[in-house]
């Protein structure tokens, strides 16, 4: 069972997920008390044991913000994230787990609001809203 303030962890890209939660901030917008950031050098740098030592250790939830497609400063750094997440999700799906526990959230620098929304469409799907 989900508490009301869901602990999620985010991994961000250090080029598009940070910025994004940096502008979420500046604005001033509502973020869950239970957000962890933590930064990467490259959505690419999310890899799977991380992803799931963040689960394993409590997280009701992980995030992996990371560039849109084209605009990865390490080429394919994204698509990889992106391939992980989904491997993820398929072996939560097989053990019984709920795939929605881990996201992939493609953002721009400058999306703070976006980066917002996802978080909080998280939060909601967490707990059954």
């Amino acid at each position: 069972m989900v508490s009301k303030n869901p602990k999620i962890v985010a991994f961000c890209c250090e080029e598009s997920g940070m910025p994004a939660y940096e502008h979420a901030v500046s604005l001033g917008l509502d973020l869950p008390d239970g957000l962890k950031v933590v930064a990467l050098p490259c959505g690419g740098k999310a890899e799977t044991g991380y992803l799931m030592k963040a689960l394993d250790e409590g997280a009701d939830a992980v995030m992996v913000f990371a560039c849109y497609e084209g605009n990865c400063k390490y080429v394919r750094g994204n698509i990889r994230a992106e391939k992980r997440v989904n491997y993820l999700r398929e072996r939560l799906e097989k053990i019984g787990l709920s795939p929605e526990k881990i996201v992939f959230c493609p953002v721009a620098p400058a999306s703070g609001q976006r980066f917002a929304e996802l978080v909080q469409r998280e939060v909601d799907t967490l707990l059954g809203a």
